[in-house]
C-alpha cells in the first residue's frame, strides 16, 4: 500500500464529460416505441441523463413485468443497432451511444489535473461495459487512470456502489487519501454523501435549475474551463 495519500477526482461520464444526451434520449424513444407506450414528453425524456435506466423506466410507469425486457431494448438501442446519425462522421449510423461528443475543453482540464497528481477515474451508473467503449472511441480513456461504471445484471447500480467499487480497486484508504466526486447530476451528489465525500456540481451538464445545489453540492461550477482550478483549491484545504 502507497505511503503518500492518494488525490482522487471522481469523474461523473455523462454531461461532465462528454455531450451524450441526443445519443440517450434517441434510445429512449425507441425504446419506449418498441414497448408500445406513449413516448415521454421533453423535461421527463431530459431526466433519463444520469440516473440507471431501470430506475427511470420505473419512474416513467413501466410496468414490473416489463422492466427487463424495457432495460434490454434500451441497450440494444444505445449499444447495438447502428440506426442513428453519427454526429461525427456524417452519412454514417451508429448505435446511441456514440451519437456523443467530449465537451470543449475537457481534454485539456483533465491533463492539468493529472499534470498535477490527481488520480482521474471516471465513476457512472453507466453499465461498465457500455462505458469503456465510448471512452475508447472519444479518447476519454487516454485522458484518466481509470474506468468504473455499474455491473450488467444491476447488482452494482447506484452511484455510491459504483464509487466504493472503484475505491475497492485502487486500494484507497480512508485513513490517508481523499476524494472528491465531479458530476452534473442529483445522483452524482446523493453518492458522494452517501459516501462521506463532497461533490462539485458542473452547470454545463444537465442538471435541472438548482438540483445541483439542492442535493448538497458544496459548489457549483458552470464552464468546464474552471473545473482544474476548483479541484485544486478544494484540496489545497
Amino acid at each position: 500500500m502507497s505511503t503518500v495519500p492518494k488525490k482522487v477526482v471522481l469523474l461523473d461520464l455523462d454531461g461532465t464529460l462528454t455531450d451524450s444526451a441526443q445519443g440517450i434520449l434517441a434510445s429512449v424513444k425507441e425504446t419506449f416505441k418498441a414497448l408500445g407506450m406513449p413516448v415521454p414528453d421533453a423535461a421527463e425524456l431530459q431526466r433519463f441523463v444520469g440516473p440507471p435506466i431501470i430506475s427511470s423506466l420505473q419512474r416513467n410507469h413501466v410496468p414490473d413485468d416489463q422492466l427487463e425486457h424495457g432495460v434490454d431494448l434500451y441497450r440494444e438501442f444505445y449499444g447495438e443497432r447502428d440506426i442513428f446519425d453519427d454526429p461525427n462522421n456524417p452519412g454514417c449510423k451508429v448505435a446511441g451511444r456514440y451519437v456523443n461528443t467530449v465537451f470543449d475543453g475537457i481534454p485539456q482540464q483533465l491533463a492539468a489535473l493529472r499534470a498535477d497528481g490527481y488520480y482521474l477515474a471516471v465513476a457512472t451508473c453507466k453499465p461498465e461495459y457500455q462505458a469503456k467503449p465510448i471512452c475508447d472511441r472519444f479518447g476519454v480513456t487516454e485522458m484518466v487512470d481509470g474506468i468504473y461504471g455499474a455491473s450488467k445484471d444491476n447488482s452494482r447500480l447506484l452511484k455510491e456502489q459504483v464509487i466504493e467499487y472503484c475505491f475497492d480497486h485502487i486500494g484507497f484508504d480512508r485513513a490517508i487519501d481523499r476524494a472528491l466526486m465531479v458530476g452534473d447530476r442529483w445522483t452524482d451528489a446523493d453518492g458522494a454523501q452517501a459516501c462521506g465525500l463532497d461533490c462539485l456540481g458542473c452547470g454545463w451538464g444537465y442538471a435541472e435549475p438548482g438540483e445541483l445545489a439542492e442535493h448538497g453540492a458544496y459548489r457549483v461550477i458552470d464552464h468546464v474551463d474552471e473545473l482544474h482550478d476548483a479541484v485544486v483549491q478544494y484540496f489545497a484545504n
